[in-house]
């Protein structure tokens, strides 16, 4: 019998090399100097519209592979079966086939080596399918090894490898002698003392905020190292966000670049959206000593990370820059050399983190303003960044202290699959599992709707693991099976009593966490002094059947084993996150039949949660009640928030759901374009079945509708959408040449794009773009968003459609001599300032138009 394990390895490299240089492009001259990533998915030579090599070529490939590791075997060896071999050859094409979909860059590949590189290629293909036996598996195995060695033998060997790892070692060098002179110049002349306090003070903050923790690992497991969990998200103005434009004068910018361009910056997020991640990963980067991160702004800074629900206390002034340390239980506080908090600032030095300002009471946050106003007059040149939840206090609230209003964008399909993956890695589950995961999230919308941030991302992942592909399909299922994870089953699996010895029930620790949850949301609180939270368990235990067990007993195990509640400070309690506080909150709510009380804050911004959770957990009765107050209100806020409850409800009567409804259409079709983000934003896919077809509006509020379906984003949307296609009014069209981002690109690409006029303009990003526009025959006005590559765009878009051309980059590549390669090409819009002399090399019949902003690049016209 041959050893299996041997037959990849005796196929001669002669053989393999071909093979594998089938599957990549050809190489172009060049550094491939950009600023994006040279990924190995933009490299493969069968994806799309691809000039060598097609799908079926890869199965060719691997079918040679196995042949000729199969003809290696030696007279009297007998090897794999022939089916197992074709088994063995359709795994290992689907595996190749990878190379299209994997984002590593070329050169960390390189760096991973064949063993984890092979890894990286087989993670998304699950074997089981297959059905190989061990001898069928260690062949596929061999060869994806043998194949892999040679794959990255090859991009070594590619010229623009080549002469990027000689730039990327050159800019290495030239940033860290660049930070060398920035820390020169922005270090002042310390005293020992002062010097040596930083070094101690910087290992304490990356010791404290280096970690994060994940949802539903293992308690030797769940804190999950920064640099590896940080996900990048990205930011953009207020009203970029409200109307999902991308455009010169509404950028979108990787979030942790907020303060690379401007120094006081005021920054709105959504619940579990990244937020304090952010805080944390600013905080490592500027206190570390590695100089080459490609963020000069924050060399030689002193982070203070100031967390609002920590430093406020009822009845106390907020600190002052010496009392920073001592107030967010710094143990090296006591440390800290008299007066050095303030030379830092003086220096204008420091970062100052102020993280939730939603999370303390509203009649504090006057206060805080004040202190923030009064600390940049007295301390000008920091760098500032204050984070809250959107609805915490009105626009433009830090404005007059020269604050820019920033907001935190939801994460997008290649975040969401970005997230999960590593997670799975992390939790060291086969790769396959978080697939099957995507593939749920993309399928069914109201999972869609749930995994917009990294809290509600990371529940999904461990409830779709523990529950072994199962998932709940709506918000309080998924919040019950989350409580039933943290509470029920960590207690389990830690098999621990706690040191107070008194174990709690699932039953008896939700009852104790309502009390705690809803005595906050009645006064408006976001934490608790200890003794408040010890009062209400203490009133709560004549109630319950705990055989005596102490009122402190019983707090501390529920703060030590639920996993929801924290000590942030000394004396001090709060919900690990908002999200749990209002669910909790909610049930207990309706217990207590506290339906008017809930309905008479329907106004309140942050009671909108626990009145849709509420209508969840109401009996039929009880939820009718709610949908006609609400209605009754008058107000738009009471209608929306009733259409909304209609999704939560889970049986209403046909006469109140009518009611509903009707106030409903009182906003349908929307009035103008804030008008429909809120709608949409409130009602979600109840609103597509009440919006018009466009038979029955005018241009001006088709465009309207339009963008309200957009906003919606759902799979419902975009079926919807798809009876707008063929509208003739110009600003229906721009809107949704514009839109195709916010859905899955090659549908959204094949129900709209196709459909469209072709002089629309189309924004692009990715190679992907292009390859999604050829595949329809190409496109006539096209907007390139981002750093390029001339060869990328002379290969992917069409010569013979393209007549308007708009550049958007930092850096324009040198020379525009490669327009010519376009003969239809009227125009060419470079959002950039080049010189005169690269102006001069447009082409004949070109006209050259910078800078420019056009309205028809936005999406909503």
């Amino acid at each position: 019998m041959v050893d299996v394990t041997a037959l990849g390895a005796r196929v001669a490299s002669s053989a393999v090399a071909p093979l594998v240089r089938r599957l990549f492009v050809r190489d172009g001259p060049g550094a491939g100097l950009v600023d994006r990533p040279v990924r190995i998915s933009a490299l493969v030579s069968f994806r799309g519209e691809k000039r060598n090599v097609t799908p079926k070529d890869v199965d060719k490939i691997a079918e040679e592979l196995v042949r000729r590791a199969l003809a290696s075997a030696g007279p009297g060896e007998e090897p794999v079966a022939g089916a197992e071999a074709a088994a063995v050859k359709d795994a290992l094409a689907r595996t190749l086939a990878r190379l299209g979909e994997i984002t590593v860059e070329d050169y960390e590949a390189v760096g991973l080596g064949p063993e984890r590189f092979a890894r990286e290629l087989g993670a998304g293909v699950p074997l089981a399918p297959y059905g190989l036996g061990e001898g069928g598996t260690l062949l596929y195995e061999r060869l994806l090894h043998t194949a892999s060695l040679h794959i990255l033998n090859f991009l070594t060997q590619r010229s623009t490898y080549v002469a990027r790892q000689q730039t990327v070692q050159t800019r290495q060098l030239s940033r860290l002698v660049q930070a060398a002179d920035v820390l020169l110049e922005r270090l002042p002349s310390q005293s020992a003392e002062d010097a040596g306090f930083e070094e101690r003070y910087a290992d304490h903050v990356a010791a404290r905020y280096g970690t994060l923790t994940i949802y539903g690992l293992d308690a030797g497991t769940r804190e999950w190292p920064l640099d590896t969990a940080y996900l990048s998200l990205e930011a953009t103005r207020p009203q970029a966000a409200r109307d999902g434009r991308r455009s010169p004068e509404y950028p979108v910018l990787a979030a942790e670049q907020v303060l690379a361009g401007h120094d006081q910056v005021f920054l709105r997020g959504v619940a579990g959206s990244g937020k304090t991640t952010l805080v944390q990963w600013l905080a490592v980067t500027a206190s570390s000593r590695v100089y080459d991160h490609g963020m000069p702004h924050l060399i030689g800074r002193v982070p203070f990370v100031l967390p609002m629900r920590r430093i406020v206390r009822p009845g106390a002034e907020l600190p002052l820059p010496g009392d920073f340390l001592r107030a967010v239980g710094a143990p090296v506080a006591g440390e800290q050399p008299p007066g050095w908090a303030e030379r830092v600032l003086r220096a204008r030095r420091g970062v100052l983190l102020v993280d939730g300002i939603d999370e303390i009471a509203g009649d504090r946050r006057a206060a805080a303003r004040r202190w923030l106003r009064e600390l940049v007059r007295a301390f000008p040149g920091n760098l500032w960044l204050v984070t809250s939840r959107p609805s915490a206090v009105p626009e433009e609230w830090l404005a007059a202290e020269g604050f820019s209003e920033l907001v935190l964008a939801p994460m997008g399909r290649d975040g969401v699959a970005t997230f999960v993956r590593r997670w799975h890695r992390a939790a060291e589950v086969d790769g396959s599992v978080g697939e099957s995961l995507l593939a749920s999230v993309r399928s069914t919308s109201e999972l869609n709707e749930l995994a917009t941030n990294p809290l509600m991302c990371g529940m999904l992942c461990a409830l779709h693991r523990d529950r072994r592909g199962f998932l709940p399909q709506d918000r309080r299922s998924l919040y019950e099976a989350a409580l039933t994870m943290l509470l029920e089953r960590r207690d389990r699996e830690r098999e621990l009593l706690g040191s107070d010895g008194v174990r709690l029930a699932y039953a008896t620790q939700v009852q104790l966490l309502q009390k705690l949850a809803w005595w906050l949301i009645r006064n408006s609180r976001h934490e608790m002094d200890r003794d408040e939270a010890r009062g209400i368990v203490d009133r709560a235990l004549p109630a319950l059947n705990l055989d005596g067990a102490g009122g402190e007993e019983v707090y501390r195990a529920l703060l030590l084993r639920s996993g929801l509640l924290r000590e942030p400070a000394e004396d001090r309690v709060d919900f690990l996150h908002r999200t749990f506080q209002d669910y909790l909150g909610a049930r207990l709510a309706v217990q207590e039949m506290d339906f008017d009380l809930l309905v008479n804050h329907a106004d309140a911004d942050q009671w909108e949660d626990v009145i849709l959770l509420a209508l969840a957990h109401a009996r039929p009765k009880e939820a009718e009640h709610m949908l006609r107050r609400l209605t009754e209100l008058g107000t738009p806020r009471g209608t929306l928030l009733a259409a909304a409850g209609l999704r939560y409800a889970a049986e209403v009567a046909p006469e109140v759901r009518v009611r509903v409804e009707e106030g409903l259409a009182t906003h349908i079709p929307p009035a103008g374009f804030d008008d429909a983000r809120e709608i949409a934003q409130a009602t979600g896919d109840l609103m597509l079945t009440l919006l018009p077809g466009p038979e029955e509006v005018s241009h001006a509020v088709g465009a309207t509708v339009v963008s309200a379906a957009v906003e919606v984003g759902s799979e419902a949307a975009l079926q919807f959408l798809t009876k707008y296609r063929d509208h003739p009014a110009k600003d229906v069209q721009t809107i949704l040449a514009a839109a195709w981002r916010r859905f899955d690109r090659e549908q959204y690409a094949r129900e709209i794009l196709a459909h469209l006029p072709r002089q629309r303009a189309v924004d692009v990003y990715t190679n992907d773009d292009l390859r999604t526009l050829r595949a329809l025959g190409g496109w006539e006005h096209i907007v390139v968003r981002g750093a390029y590559r001339v060869e990328d765009l002379t290969e992917f878009i069409v010569p013979e459609r393209l007549t308007l051309l708009a550049l958007e980059a930092p850096h324009p590549v040198e020379g525009l001599n490669w327009l010519s390669a376009f003969p239809r090409l009227e125009a060419v819009s470079v959002f950039a300032e080049p010189d005169e002399g690269w102006a001069r090399q447009v082409p004949v019949g070109v006209r050259l138009r910078f800078p420019l902003h056009s309205p028809s690049y936005d999406s909503q016209g």
